[in-house]
């Protein structure tokens, strides 16, 4: 019986140090955040969260359209649905690269500007593109829609294309913005690093005129609503003059206060986005505007909310930021749209 006894201690110790041993075999699980969920998932190293998280790019400006840069989380409330929401981050992001849709309007109502158009995209190209950082890819349309040169940040390769753009056909305003914002979405490179973020924006040179879209100016403004794209519009339909015209009174009649239905399409799509309308009397005065959009770029603003008690419905939210700071000007998007993180899955290949 004592023999029995003793090997059944044995066995029984053998046994706890398999144990052990099996355990020390299997890798620790990494702690568990509080946000996590069982809804994650692993890719790449990353980990992807089902998180209702609304973040949102803005400027604040003076009424005279000078930069304010100095406020802080305590100077800005944010509704949600006119709802209050807790802003859980608060950052001024200045550094992030750009991916820059360059969208030009080569159509026949634009034949007599287009020279314009193409010194104005190329003098954008050039001031806003920083070398090794900054990647844009250049669209035109007419009929319809065509990338003709993706990313890049060579920006001779794309000044060489534009100037080899004709003019003519009918005009495709909304369907080019809908394209150029899903290909921001969907094909923007990503830098390499921990950060990798980046700002998308789009710079549509146009008069503001469509006749053979098929998607709808709403449907243009959602899909950049979606894709996070704040849109810069530069209107052509002004009536240019010369540093000589100028000089005659005859000539000096501005057309930025006499705006066309074309220009109040080109401020709404750059309004409902966060962005700025330029409307520009003089050729000389362009190179102002893009010093402009380039120094509102690197001085916004970010925050983040979670909308509390509501989870991703696919329905459209409207924002509003409000800040303590008198006589000043907030300038965001007006909404998005509430839908689900998509599942884990290989990304599309871009178009050829």
């Amino acid at each position: 019986m004592k023999k029995r006894a003793l090997w059944i201690a044995i066995l029984g110790f053998l046994a706890v140090v398999a144990a052990l041993r099996a355990q020390q075999a299997q890798p620790p699980l990494p702690p568990q955040s509080p946000t996590d969920t069982p809804a994650q998932a692993s890719r790449q190293g990353a980990i992807i969260r089902n998180v209702n998280l609304v973040e949102v790019l803005f400027s604040v400006v003076t009424k005279r359209e000078k930069l304010v840069t100095d406020l802080n989380k305590e100077n800005f409330k944010v509704f949600d649905d006119g709802a209050q929401q807790e802003i859980t981050d608060f950052s001024q992001p200045t550094d992030l690269p750009l991916r820059i849709g360059m969208v030009l309007d080569t159509s026949n109502s634009i034949r007599e500007r287009l020279k314009f158009e193409q010194d104005a995209a190329i003098d954008f190209i050039f001031n806003a593109l920083r070398r090794g950082k900054d990647q844009a890819f250049l669209m035109t349309f007419d009929d319809g829609a065509q990338i003709i040169r993706d990313f890049t940040g060579d920006t001779g390769e794309i000044r060489d294309t534009i100037l080899k753009q004709r003019a003519g056909g009918g005009t495709s305003l909304y369907d080019a913005v809908y394209a150029a914002s899903d290909h921001l979405l969907k094909y923007s490179p990503v830098p390499a690093g921990l950060n990798a973020d980046v700002r998308r924006v789009l710079v549509v040179i146009s008069d503001g005129d469509d006749n053979s879209s098929n998607h709808s100016r709403g449907e243009a403004v959602e899909m950049a609503q979606r894709a996070g794209v704040i849109i810069y519009s530069i209107s052509t339909s002004t009536e240019w003059v010369s540093a000589e015209d100028e000089k005659d009174p005859s000539k000096r009649i501005s057309r930025k206060y006499e705006k066309n239905e074309g220009d109040k399409v080109m401020e709404q799509l750059a309004g409902e986005t966060g962005g700025r309308a330029f409307f520009p009397y003089k050729v000389d005065d362009l190179g102002q505007s893009f010093l402009d959009i380039g120094d509102e770029l690197r001085h916004q603003y970010a925050l983040a909310y979670s909308p509390a008690g509501r989870s991703p419905d696919g329905k459209y939210h409207t924002i509003r930021i409000q800040t303590d700071r008198k006589d000043v000007i907030v300038r965001a998007r007006k909404g998005y749209y509430s839908v689900p993180i998509p599942a884990p899955g290989k990304p599309a290949a871009p178009p050829a």
